[in-house]
């Protein structure tokens, strides 16, 4: 394997467009219409790649795997929680700043199509 790129299916990609790029930093590298909207992007931000993909569009290119979308829970480490959570501000949060048992410190926000997005920052490594 070279590559993992969620794909994540969506009602509308505009309404994403605002929480990725626009709070997140992501980029845009390429768009694709469907219709009179987007049927599909591809975001990054440095080494992550995120695709979004409208519903009406995958029921187009494939009927069956529109009818088997669903919500998604992504698991993002980041350098910096604090950042993160600066960026999120204003938005309602599933949690923010909990610790877990693994050592991370984890702050969660559902993206605008019900998606669960957990940020993580974990201690640096022990270097003794």
């Amino acid at each position: 394997m070279k590559k993992l790129t969620p794909v994540l299916v969506v009602e509308a990609i505009e309404p994403q467009l605002e929480f990725w790029c626009g709070r997140l930093g992501f980029q845009k590298l390429a768009e694709v219409p469907h219709g009179g909207a987007l049927g599909f992007v591809i975001l990054q931000h440095g080494p992550v790649e995120l695709m979004l993909q409208s519903r009406a569009s995958v029921l187009e290119d494939n009927p069956a795997a529109a009818e088997r979308a669903a919500h998604v829970t992504l698991f993002v480490e980041v350098e910096d929680l604090d950042s993160i959570r600066a960026r999120l501000a204003g938005l309602p949060l599933v949690f923010d700043g909990r610790t877990t048992f693994y050592g991370s410190r984890e702050t969660c926000v559902h993206d605008p199509a019900g998606n669960v997005i957990v940020f993580a920052q974990f201690p640096p490594a022990d270097k003794s």
